[in-house]
């Protein structure tokens, strides 16, 4: 699983890479977790507000830190809207 967490570098795409990848090595899911913070790549996905994260190359999650929901989600392989519900039904973990 790739996972890239776009950001200039601020406080809250620091503290998003950070929980990803604690709750990665939390579940024993193995991740290619990778900072984006060139500006026109991160704009290069349409994301306007960071943190952004993309899996697997679809934009998950823009604008703010996820919730350890979302994050575990995402892990689980399931996408998650921003309210961080998942989309299959609305409820995940």
């Amino acid at each position: 699983m790739q996972i890239k967490v776009l950001g200039t570098g601020c406080a809250n795409c620091k503290t998003t890479f950070k929980l990803i990848e604690d709750m990665a090595k939390e579940k024993g899911v193995a991740v290619e977790l990778e900072k984006v913070e060139d500006l026109p790549s991160i704009m290069g996905y349409g994301v306007m507000s960071t943190p952004g994260v993309v899996v697997d190359g679809e934009v998950v999650h823009a604008g703010g830190i996820p919730s350890k929901a979302s994050i575990e989600c995402w892990l689980l392989g399931e996408t998650t809207t921003n309210a961080g519900n998942c989309c299959s039904g609305g409820k995940c973990c």
